[in-house]
């Protein structure tokens, strides 16, 4: 994967998805995790005006904990007003 730097300072890593907000969505307990999917459906259903662009889903784990997070990438418009 290559980085495109801009004369903004921003880095776009895949200029075919813009975002301008992000919402993490992460439990390391186990009826939590189970039910993340349905949180985020929730979540993305409650807010009509920000479109998303991407998902990430990515799980860590040691000799004790397990966390799943999902990252729903966002773009949306200025409000008029």
């Amino acid at each position: 994967m290559s980085l495109h730097g801009h004369s903004s300072g921003r880095v776009v890593v895949r200029p075919d998805l813009m975002f301008n907000g992000v919402k993490i969505f992460s439990s390391t307990m186990y009826q939590q995790r189970n039910q993340l999917g349905e949180t985020v459906t929730d979540w993305i259903a409650a807010n009509p005006r920000k479109k998303v662009t991407e998902l990430v889903v990515t799980q860590s784990s040691d000799n004790e904990f397990h966390m799943v997070a999902i990252s729903v990438f966002y773009f949306e418009a200025a409000r008029d007003g």
